[in-house]
């Protein structure tokens, strides 16, 4: 049973077409029966067009094995009273949802990715969060890539507001223990035996997503078909614990491996 990344590991990071193996291997799944969700930190469309876009370039799977923060936000974050940061199309989402964007005197400060974030836009959040507004992340990425580049993700973003404020933070989607839960009752729909223990999750994030998985007990595979070149350049760096079970090139190297 299988938790399954997207970008970087379903699809490209640069051009968001299919990386090598990544159609045949759900294919797979398909037709020999084996349970999997596909969860992914997408913020930039509604989940509905995500996913019909994720199936128009040739990934064969329901929506009922889709899983993303903005499915999860309103059960977490009031709609009223919200400064919201991230790209343009992460805040029109946000207002198709119902809620109200308020940068005088908001009640939650809600961080998603945007490879732009500027200074005055830290020091509206900081004052905000010394304010009282507590702080939620979307997800909680270590590195977002994005043409070519590397900048840094909701989770370092998040890191530096705690250190700058003091105040913690809250996490919608991965790597949060609420947002793996949920995944969990999508797999037991397939399988009612599902348990962390005998499920893999399969990303590039190996901090921001497999990190979190491994602390709940899920095996690991690490893929650098995304935000890393090699394995060389985080893994010697992990805490043990944390180190992937696994490494692959691609999704390709996967499917001929199992």
């Amino acid at each position: 049973m299988y938790f399954i990344d997207v970008q970087g590991t379903l699809i490209s990071d640069i051009d968001k077409s299919p990386i090598r193996g990544s159609i045949a291997f759900i294919d797979m799944l398909n037709e020999t029966q084996i349970p999997y969700m596909v969860i992914t930190n997408n913020t930039k469309k509604s989940s509905k067009d995500f996913h019909t876009y994720l199936t128009s370039i040739g990934f064969n799977f329901s929506f009922d094995k889709y899983l993303d923060p903005l499915m999860l936000l309103e059960s977490r974050v009031n709609k009223k009273a919200v400064a919201a940061y991230g790209a343009p199309e992460f805040l029109d989402t946000l207002v198709k949802m119902g809620y109200v964007l308020d940068y005088k005197n908001p009640s939650t400060v809600l961080v998603a990715i945007k490879e732009d974030f500027n200074a005055d836009e830290y020091a509206q959040m900081i004052d905000f969060i010394l304010s009282g507004a507590s702080l939620v992340g979307m997800h909680e990425t270590s590195i977002y890539a994005k043409n070519n580049k590397r900048y840094p993700g909701v989770g370092a973003i998040l890191k530096l507001l705690e250190f700058a404020t003091s105040c913690s933070y809250t996490v919608v989607g991965k790597p949060s223990e609420a947002f793996y839960n949920e995944s969990l009752q999508g797999i037991r729909q397939q399988n009612p035996q599902a348990e962390f223990s005998n499920i893999t999750m399969i990303s590039d994030d190996v901090k921001g997503d497999l990190g979190g998985a491994k602390e709940l007990g899920v095996k690991t595979i690490f893929v650098t078909s995304g935000k890393y070149k090699s394995a060389n350049e985080i893994v010697p760096f992990l805490k043990n614990e944390l180190k992937p079970d696994f490494v692959y090139s691609d999704m390709q190297d996967i499917l001929e491996a199992i």
